[in-house]
Order: structure tokens, then C-alpha cells, then sequence
């Protein structure tokens, strides 16, 4: 006996989630269109193979974190860019779809200026991508696929920055982003910051922070 159940008859619970297998990319889209946009669970696709994860608190405070001190980044150095957050991109003839944490357009910002649709087959992807604890090769799959290429992952108090080259992602030191300052190294201090002062007062001595490492000489 074949059991079929509907999505809204499953439970994930916070830091859990669910694998399905052998989803066409016809059913990848009725998923999508189920469970709707406005929803705390992220999606990636790849091949047949989706996942739908239920992020804890813990996470999504990262997520934010992270988050506000890239904007404020950006800002303080003067560079443009538009803010994608848990955007779905999706991919039909790669048959990939990933939900970042948080995503940025810098280099191609101007191209992202008020676009509220995209296509994937026409658009660049996400210049900068933000993941809190990747423990999925569908998720990594489906950023390569789309192309992404830079991504940043956050894990047990270490942000690791991978580029995308010859189809893998490379680890590297820096962001290339952000090469004139330790950026990687001073977001993580203040997210340990944040911890015992909060999140106001580590993101107001982060921005100090930056503000004083740009004036100081090379």
C-alpha cells in the first residue's frame, strides 16, 4: 500500500529537517507554492533531492547578526548593494534552488536595482551568500549550480569564506569582498561580543570598530 501525505501533515521541528527524494521539478514548484513565501523553513534543491530545514533561534540570531555587520561593511565603505535575505533561487535547467540565510548584490548591484522577480537563466546570482551551519551537500550543490561566487558559512564560532572555482568551492582567508580589512576575524569578535553586551552593543562597537581599522594606515 502506497501512503501519500501533504505537507502541512508534517511537522519539522526546529533544528531538524526533512529529505525527500525523487522530486520532479514540476513538484519542487507545486512544494514551493504549498508551503508559501512568508514561512520560517529554507529550501534547497538539487537533482531530485529537496530539503526543507527548520532553523533554531540560536541560528537565526546569527543569521542577523552577520548580517547587520555586513550592511554596515558595505556602508562604511562607500560600496553599493541591494539585500536579497532568504530570497528562493531557483534554476529549472540546472534543476537547483537554494534559500540563503542572507544574501547581498555588490558587484552587481546596479543590475538588482528594483527587481522584485527574478530568472535565474537571465539574472546574476547573489554575489555574496551567508549560511548558518551547512551540514548539506544538496545546499553546497545548489550554490554551485546557481552559481554563487562567494559564500560565507558560520559554524560553531568559526565564519569560513569559500569562492567558487572550476565548479568546487575553495576555502580562502579573506574575502576578496572586503580584502582591506580582517573582516572575517572582527565579525566573529563582536558576534562574541554580542553574547554578554547584546546585539545593540555589538553592532554599535563593530561599526567603532571599522570605522577606526579604515583610518589606520596599511
Amino acid at each position: 500500500m502506497v501512503v501519500t501525505l501533504q505537507l502541512r501533515q508534517i511537522d519539522v521541528q526546529p533544528g531538524q529537517y526533512l529529505t525527500l527524494r525523487e522530486i520532479s521539478w514540476a513538484e519542487f514548484e507545486a512544494i514551493l507554492n504549498e508551503i508559501g513565501e512568508h514561512r520560517a523553513a529554507r529550501i534547497a534543491y538539487y537533482q531530485g533531492v529537496l530539503e526543507i530545514r527548520m532553523p533554531l533561534p540560536e541560528h537565526e540570531i546569527n543569521k542577523e547578526l552577520i548580517g547587520d555587520m555586513v550592511k554596515l561593511l558595505l556602508d562604511e565603505l562607500e560600496m553599493d548593494w541591494e539585500p536579497y535575505g532568504s530570497t528562493t533561487f531557483k534554476r529549472a535547467e540546472m534543476s537547483a534552488g537554494i534559500e540563503p540565510d542572507t544574501c547581498f548584490y555588490i558587484q552587481n548591484s546596479r543590475r538588482m536595482i528594483g527587481k522584485r522577480r527574478l530568472n535565474m537563466s537571465l539574472d546574476p546570482p547573489p554575489d555574496l551568500a551567508i549560511e548558518i551551519d551547512v551540514t548539506s551537500k544538496t545546499q553546497l550543490s545548489a550554490y554551485v549550480a546557481l552559481g554563487v561566487p562567494e559564500l560565507w558559512c558560520y559554524e560553531n564560532g568559526k565564519l569560513q569564506v569559500f569562492l567558487l572555482r572550476d565548479s568546487e568551492y575553495v576555502q580562502v582567508e579573506t574575502s576578496p569582498t572586503f580584502a582591506n580589512l580582517p573582516a572575517i576575524e572582527g565579525i566573529v569578535q563582536f558576534l562574541k561580543l554580542s553574547e554578554t553586551e547584546g546585539a545593540s552593543a555589538a553592532r554599535k562597537a563593530f561599526r567603532q570598530w571599522v570605522r577606526e581599522a579604515l583610518i589606520l594606515p596599511n
